[in-house]
């Protein structure tokens, strides 16, 4: 058994037994969750429908306004509508999150089918070295990462993806192993079916539904280490409007303009609450869960 199922065929994965003392999710959270990330998505997508403000345009007569009048949430240092940047700012802190996740379902599900599969020598390999980044912080092995390639948007959703991979290696080789030990596997190997096409036909149809259940969660986890490396100016170069880099401006005015750090951190929180509520729900429904 995996962390997330048993393998009953090919292409199917039996849920787990029904965990005890699990807490059922409000049907409630659930939708407010879905209409945060569908809002995200709008402003990450097609900014223009929530806003007509250029959110890079400077007003230095409007610097530092508190939220009301033409600026619902007030303006920044240089006049810039804060509404507007964090409206704008969704699309790379989601492309941030997004991609780098993205990588890590990539890297690992290879990784980790081919420790499963590769030989001995291949797996310790795999392992060992997995083991070794799987030692260092998430977000400490990010910065190291980001530190060697230099800010950018790329550049830091492929240091948050090398950060993640590690677990998802673990989790591909151990829900490899799971298929690789099946009836109609070894059947397939009986019959001349090589490791090229047995991968591709039986393991990773049956690696990547668990991959993409942890990919649901780790997704607000890597919004959060890309906000942290843009405050650390190793994200999005200025002026890109992104929710990291206007906190790391409004905290030199939280005396004066409390609005320009409160708002982006706000929208920080509330899209990675919302994004874990609706991960922790697929993976209930994965494992055949109620609660």
């Amino acid at each position: 058994m995996s962390a997330l199922g048993t393998v009953d065929g090919p292409g199917s994965v039996v849920p787990r037994a029904r965990s005890r003392g699990a807490v059922r999710l409000p049907a409630w959270s659930v939708l407010i969750a879905g209409l945060v990330v569908a809002l995200v998505l709008v402003a990450a997508l097609f900014p223009g429908v929530l806003t007509s403000t250029d959110p890079n345009a400077v007003d230095p007569i409007a610097a530092l306004a508190p939220p009301g009048g033409g600026h619902l949430l007030g303006t920044d240092q240089l006049g810039r509508d804060v509404l507007a940047r964090i409206i704008y700012g969704a699309r790379p802190s989601l492309l941030i999150g997004v991609g780098a996740t993205a990588i890590a379902v990539a890297a690992g599900s290879v990784l980790g089918i081919l420790a499963a599969t590769g030989g001995r020598v291949l797996d310790e390999a795999i392992m060992r070295l997995t083991d070794v980044f799987l030692a260092f912080p998430g977000l400490l092995l990010a910065l190291v990462v980001a530190a060697v390639l230099g800010p950018g948007t790329g550049d830091a959703t492929l240091a948050i993806g090398a950060s993640l991979t590690p677990g998802f290696v673990r989790l591909a080789r151990g829900q490899a192993l799971v298929v690789k030990n099946a009836d109609y596997v070894r059947s397939a190997v009986t019959y001349g079916r090589g490791r090229l096409s047995n991968g591709v036909r039986h393991l990773l149809p049956n690696t990547l539904p668990p991959l993409l259940v942890l990919a649901s969660i780790n997704i607000g986890t890597a919004v959060i280490a890309g906000s942290s490396l843009s405050f650390l100016g190793l994200g999005p170069k200025a002026p890109t409007a992104e929710w990291g880099e206007m906190l790391s401006d409004g905290r030199d005015f939280l005396a004066t303009a409390w609005a320009m750090a409160v708002f982006p951190g706000v929208a920080i929180t509330v899209t990675v609450v919302a994004v874990n509520i609706l991960g922790r729900d697929l993976r209930r429904r994965f494992e055949g869960r109620e609660g």
